[in-house]
This record gives structure tokens, sequence and C-alpha cells, in this order.
């Protein structure tokens, strides 16, 4: 029995969405995605859905805007002061859970940007799993977004020397407010 094309032409538009649903990046989902920058450093915050049938790990993220972007995490230490670090080894994200990467937590870090952005502006993240796969985020600029605190409190602060401690202290580095 031959199909009215109009039929088939339907069934081969469908292939390509079934191959996505089973595709690894297809089934990584993120929402919300902002940054909030400064002159030369920056913060990315998301919420992340890891709906595929596997555990993954997610170990870095890169973009065009920065020099660098490291995964970071915010952390009070024994003597009661915040410090924020690189995570080492990624962020495992179980089947079907999902991991917010927010303010005063976990975030991915921009240092040495490339370039100004303003609010409203977009810019592509690509965030790197262990697995080698990725998935390209799009993030607006949005210094509003949160509980109001701005990014000024990170003006000041040399990203290239607290990296440099935290390779060469073990992982942490403090920031002052």
């Amino acid at each position: 029995m031959r199909l009215p094309s109009f039929v088939t032409a339907g069934l081969f538009a469908l292939l390509p969405f079934s191959a996505m649903a089973q595709d690894h990046p297809e089934a990584i989902h993120v929402h919300d995605a902002y940054a909030r920058l400064s002159a030369q450093s920056g913060a990315v915050f998301f919420m992340i859905h890891n709906n595929t049938e596997a555990d993954i790990t997610l170990v870095g993220a890169h973009t065009d805007l920065a020099d660098k972007a490291e995964l970071h995490t915010h952390s009070e230490g024994a003597d009661g002061v915040m410090t924020m670090g690189k995570i080492e080894g990624g962020v495992p994200l179980a089947s079907g859970e999902m991991h917010e990467f927010a303010r005063g937590g976990d975030h991915v870090m921009l240092m040495g940007l490339t370039r100004k952005l303003a609010d409203g502006d977009h810019f592509d993240l690509v965030l790197d799993f262990a697995d080698g796969q990725t998935v390209t985020v799009n993030v607006v600029v949005d210094s509003k977004h949160g509980d109001g605190v701005d990014m000024d409190g990170m003006e000041g602060m040399d990203h290239g020397k607290m990296h440099g401690a935290m390779h060469g202290s073990g992982g942490a580095a403090t920031e002052s407010n």
C-alpha cells in the first residue's frame, strides 16, 4: 500500500523529533539562565534538570564572553567567613534530578570578560559534561534578578589572584564584600 505524500512527509518530519528525544543534550533542560556582570567578572545562575535515563556530571563551562568560566560554589568556613572556590570533580546530577545554580551557592564564575554587555543582552554559555556531551544555554544579562544584591561587591575582587590562590591553597579563596 502506498501512503499519500503528505502522510509520508509528515512521518519523515517526525523522525528528527524522536531522535532528539533520545539525544543526550536534548534531555538536559536548563531554564531561567541569567547573569550578573561587573566590568571584569560575572556569574551565571540557572536551574538544570537531568531528564536522561543515566546519571551525569556537569564538569565545566565555556563562553566567548570570558577568558575563563568555572563551576564555583560559596560555603561558610569554620570561622564563619564565606568563601568561594572552584568545584572540583564537577556537579553530579542523578537521573531525574535537578540542581539549582543560585546566588550564594553553586554558580558559573566568569573571569576576564571579553566585552561589555548591558541588562537585556544575551550570550551563549556551553555546559560541558563528563561524558563529552555539551549543552548550549542562552543567558540573559539581568543585574536586577534575584534578591536585589548587585555585582558591585565583586568589582574590586581580583579573580585572577583568587583562581591562583585556589589552586595553590587547596580549593578555596576568601572573598570580601
